[in-house]
């Protein structure tokens, strides 16, 4: 699930903060950068269990609702159809999601307020009042529901962005990218996997989790080298007018550009200018990309790009 898009994220972060700190530990920036990235894993976790939890309050209030004083014939034939949701009653059963709440101690407790606030909001919902009306009581129908409930309602919901910032200062910027894995997971389900379906692993292998190790530990230790080649190709910049994380996010790009010969050197370049506009200056796109552009063409030139170079003794 940790895919590299967020990896680079989570290494300019550690890097950033790295420098601005007061320790210069590299071995705490590391612990930092995997405890982040278990956070992130984490958070994936919270929002599958926000589906037993949504419908677990949408069961409560129903009840209430039929049940109360002069209810109306309307509440009274509420369907049942929400909360018998399959897909929602297998993720509720399953092993991995209910054994990592389990070892994490993970708990949506007191946020009722929350669930009442997004299962209003899927009541008024094309996507829920057309599965509602829908004869087909089908298991991909009850898939389909949720995953239009994750893109539409619970990706956009401020309120829930505002929680997960309250619970972890690791989250500010995940819920985007872990939403796909989600909606990705609803995708993956089978019927016939019963309690015992896969969800998504934390690294699709142990490459990745190398990957984000050796990228911080080549931009920290070869720091001076790739600031060197930063400054040295922005000629008519004085390099204190260069915004900080500018610096950091080129400085991770060379980390990558020299240490990781199987990942394309555009590919690179794209992933760090379009992290650029998200994380720094309205302009720091198109200079970041002419620096690294003129780089590159000095590593060509000098015949370093062939294969991976290393510092690190």
């Amino acid at each position: 699930m940790i895919n590299r898009v967020l990896i680079r994220i989570k290494v300019i972060q550690i890097l950033y903060s790295f420098y601005k700190g007061e320790g210069k530990d590299v071995a705490n920036a590391e612990k930092e950068l995997f405890f982040s990235l278990e956070k992130t894993y984490e958070m994936y976790f919270y929002l599958l269990m926000l589906v037993n939890e949504i419908t677990a309050y949408a069961a409560k209030r129903i009840e209430r609702e039929k049940n109360k004083f002069l209810a109306t014939e309307a509440e009274k034939k509420q369907s049942l159809k929400f909360v018998q949701n399959k897909f929602a009653q297998q993720l509720a059963n399953n092993q991995t999601l209910n054994q990592f709440k389990k070892d994490h101690n993970l708990s949506w407790e007191q946020h009722d307020f929350l669930f009442e606030e997004l299962y209003s909001k899927i009541l008024e919902t094309e996507a829920y009042q057309n599965y509602m009306a829908d004869a087909d009581c089908s298991y991909a129908k009850d898939k389909d529901l949720w995953r239009a409930l994750f893109k539409g309602v619970i990706s956009d919901s401020e309120t829930l962005g505002h929680e997960f910032e309250e619970m972890s200062i690791y989250w500010n910027d995940d819920a985007e990218v872990v939403v796909s894995f989600v909606m990705k997971t609803i995708k993956q389900f089978e019927e016939s996997n019963a309690e015992n379906q896969e969800l998504i692993s934390m690294f699709k292998d142990d490459e990745d989790r190398k990957y984000a190790n050796d990228l911080l530990r080549y931009a920290l230790y070869n720091a001076n080298d790739y600031k060197d080649m930063i400054f040295r190709n922005a000629k008519n910049w004085d390099p204190d007018r260069i915004a900080f994380m500018d610096v950091v996010i080129m400085q991770t790009a060379i980390s990558e550009i020299f240490n990781f010969p199987s990942i394309p050197v555009n590919v690179t370049m794209n992933e760090f200018i379009e992290i650029s506009k998200s994380y720094s200056t309205p302009k720091s796109s198109t200079f970041i990309n002419g620096i690294l552009d003129s780089v590159v063409k000095e590593l060509r030139a000098s015949n370093k790009l062939v294969k991976a170079v290393s510092f690190v003794n």
